[in-house]
């Protein structure tokens, strides 16, 4: 790592920190919130690639949970949630051996995001109802599936997903983010 890329991660970090603290976004029925927090995360990927979505994640991760009031478990929460809006777009540029400029492409962007949206609700659905939600509530998992059915915690983290993934593109396609992209 240079310096130019440790003060990219420390500012994506510090960005998402803030965005915990004002916490922008919208608060679900269910308890979830749509909100900013991840795209800092998601735009690492973009601009250093998978370490960079790994280093920033974890260390956004990592502050949220002393500055969130949901503490370590909305952090870790956040965190399984957004891996895969990163970590399958990486998998998809591996084995492809793409490039950067190739995620303008709209077969890239919609395979990438379809594969990552699924493996989001594969991740979140059972740590919801096995982890998180007894946790935070105390009911069993059979409470948490009568009061929170499947198909929700899938449409809601779908949502965020599609959200984090499609502004952080925006920004890294539309709004001149690519330049500072230090990909291999």
């Amino acid at each position: 790592m240079d310096s130019y890329e440790v003060a990219g991660y420390a500012v994506l970090s510090a960005i998402s920190a803030s965005f915990q603290i004002v916490h922008i976004g919208y608060p679900t029925p269910w308890g979830m919130w749509i909100d900013i927090v991840a795209i800092p995360w998601i735009l690492a990927f973009f601009l250093y690639g998978w370490s960079g979505g790994l280093i920033v994640s974890s260390l956004g991760a990592l502050i949220i949970t002393f500055v969130a009031p949901s503490t370590w478990l909305g952090a870790f929460m956040k965190w399984i949630a957004t891996l895969p809006m990163w970590l399958v777009p990486a998998m998809v540029k591996e084995t492809r051996k793409l490039k950067l400029e190739d995620f303008k492409k709209a077969s890239i962007v919609t395979l990438s995001l379809a594969l990552a949206i699924i493996l989001r609700g594969f991740l979140t659905i059972p740590t919801n109802y096995y982890f998180a939600i007894p946790i935070w509530t105390g009911w069993s998992p059979e409470q948490a599936m009568l009061f929170l059915p499947w198909y929700i915690i899938f449409s809601l983290n779908a949502i965020q997903g599609i959200f984090e993934f499609l502004v952080a593109w925006l920004l890294i396609f539309k709004f001149g983010l690519l330049r500072f992209s230090r990909w291999v």
